[in-house]
């Protein structure tokens, strides 16, 4: 298999309400808002984040995004109004943070996650 992108998806029941969080979360707009139900944030390269209209799958999504410093992204977070659980580790160098978006789709920031 030769992949050209990857898609991390998050089902939301109101678009707009969760457009306005993710938006705090990332620090900036949507970079496309293809269609009336979604919006993608192009996070890198090959892997965007998709907020998509669907209330039967709403809340039922883990995504992870791995960041270079936790400390700072936690700090940035805070300033932009949204805070997480306790900072946790794994594995030997693996520090991790999670919140949830209003409809419960858990957002987890990695710092160091393959050593």
């Amino acid at each position: 298999m030769n992949v050209a992108r990857v898609l991390m998806v998050a089902p939301v029941r109101d678009l707009d309400t969760a457009v306005i969080w993710y938006e705090r979360l990332l620090g900036r707009p949507a970079d496309t808002r293809p269609m009336p139900s979604l919006a993608d944030w192009h996070l890198t390269s090959g892997g965007w984040l998709q907020v998509f209209e669907d209330s039967a799958r709403a809340g039922s999504t883990l995504l992870n995004i791995e960041v270079y410093d936790l400390d700072s992204e936690l700090a940035g977070l805070v300033e932009r109004g949204l805070t997480t659980g306790p900072v946790l580790t794994g594995g030997e160098v693996t520090r991790f943070a999670a919140l949830d978006d209003p409809d419960g789709n858990r957002v987890t920031l990695l710092e160091n996650p393959v050593a």
